[in-house]
């Protein structure tokens, strides 16, 4: 670990560095005017770029002069804030809450931002900048920060976790590292951080036996996967594309409608092969006596419980017996679930016809947040095909539910 630096900033007061690596702090603190860092989730770069961010604040700032970090919403810039005012003593800031700026005890501005409306973030004049989680903002945001530095010429980090090759970070980011002028590329993953004493060989290992490796080797060793934001992987997808079974029905798995989506019910043989899929959308009524002629014959079923889902379960399981367990949506248990089935199509041990449930499949995304990895259809899209089927991968591989008594 590096040594903090001591930088006098009055007579009677000294701002000190936070330690850092010697490898996140070359990157942060490089001479080239840009800097991109392609980063494992807590490997420093937040706390690294905060703490250049504070410096060239604090070093080269005057009166008027803006200081910017840029996030892709306006929620995710005020984690930046709070940290910031942390890191600053309170007697060389003054703090505006609403508008998520610090200005310190030399005039200069630091000013936290968010990436989701671009149009405002033109016509200031700002002396050094930072993009946090760069691949998740527009990147109408980064043509805007751009400019906002052509009359100072000033310096800008790019940091952030890779998400595919398809945007506009990672294109800039081989840019840099096969040696544009004046840019530097760097990435540090979670063994970089590891050999920092950052975070533990066994957190690293624990990840990498519980996600699925497309996510893990994007979230902790900073590589891009070919199929962008997919956790299933577009080539493991189509490798398990098979005509439906006409094998009897092994277990269902079952995801209700919610506002406009579907009900989609999925079955599984017993080698795993879809052999069942309907799906419809009506009022509840229909649900219940769909669901009741489905699974009359007393087949494990896997079904979604959540918000109107668990009236509807009770029903259900009064009807044709306790063979039928719920499924409550949860973030953390959503994201076990779409690891269990990303795990299945890896190793190809589930087939599934092609049509609606492979273009699900296929548009099915996720996004790294501070809660963890989060999984969801993009906006306007549907996910109701790949939640049927990855309860009824769960169906198959859990234990066997037991009957519940009803009395």
């Amino acid at each position: 670990m590096a040594t903090g630096m001591a930088t006098a900033i009055t007579a009677d007061i000294e701002y000190e560095r936070p330690p850092l690596y010697d490898k996140q702090e070359a990157a942060i603190f490089a001479g080239e005017r840009y800097s991109i860092i392609e980063a494992s989730t807590k490997s420093g770069k937040t706390h690294g770029c905060l703490a250049w961010l504070i410096e060239s604040a604090t070093l080269g700032g005057c009166s008027g002069r803006e200081y910017w970090w840029v996030a892709p919403t306006h929620r995710v810039s005020q984690i930046a804030f709070i940290r910031a005012k942390r890191a600053i003593p309170q007697a060389l800031r003054r703090t505006n809450e609403s508008e998520l700026t610090i200005t310190l005890a030399n005039g200069a501005m630091l000013r936290f931002l968010g990436a989701d409306r671009p149009d405002t973030l033109y016509g200031e004049d700002v002396f050094a900048a930072v993009i946090d989680e760069a691949t998740r903002c527009k990147e109408e945001a980064w043509h805007a920060v751009r400019t906002t530095l052509t009359a100072t010429e000033g310096p800008i980090r790019i940091i952030g976790n890779v998400k595919g090759r398809q945007n506009w970070a990672y294109l800039l980011a081989r840019k840099a590292e096969q040696g544009a002028p004046d840019m530097r590329f760097t990435r540090l993953t979670a063994f970089d951080a590891v050999q920092a004493g950052v975070i533990s060989q066994a957190e690293v290992e624990d990840a990498r036996n519980t996600l699925p490796e497309q996510v893990f080797r994007e979230l902790y060793l900073a590589e891009p996967s070919d199929d962008g934001g997919n956790p299933f992987g577009l080539t493991a997808i189509r490798a398990c594309i098979a005509e439906e079974s006409t094998a009897p029905v092994a277990v269902w798995g079952v995801d209700l409608a919610k506002s406009q989506d579907w009900t989609w019910a999925i079955a599984l043989d017993s080698s795993g092969t879809v052999c069942r899929s309907e799906r419809w959308q009506g009022p509840w009524t229909v649900t219940m006596d769909r669901l009741t002629f489905m699974l009359r014959q007393g087949h494990r079923c896997l079904l979604d419980s959540t918000g109107v889902g668990d009236p509807i379960l009770e029903q259900v399981q009064r009807r044709v017996g306790g063979n039928i367990e719920g499924y409550h949506f949860t973030a953390p248990s959503k994201q076990r679930l779409m690891e269990g089935l990303a795990a299945a199509i890896h190793q190809q041990t589930i087939r599934f016809p092609d049509g609606p449930l492979v273009s699900e499949l296929e548009a099915f995304g996720y996004e790294y947040t501070k809660a963890g990895v989060k999984y969801s259809a993009p906006e306007g899209l549907h996910d109701d095909g790949v939640c049927a089927l990855a309860l009824a991968v769960q169906a198959r591989s859990a234990p066997a539910v037991r009957a519940r008594s009803l009395g």
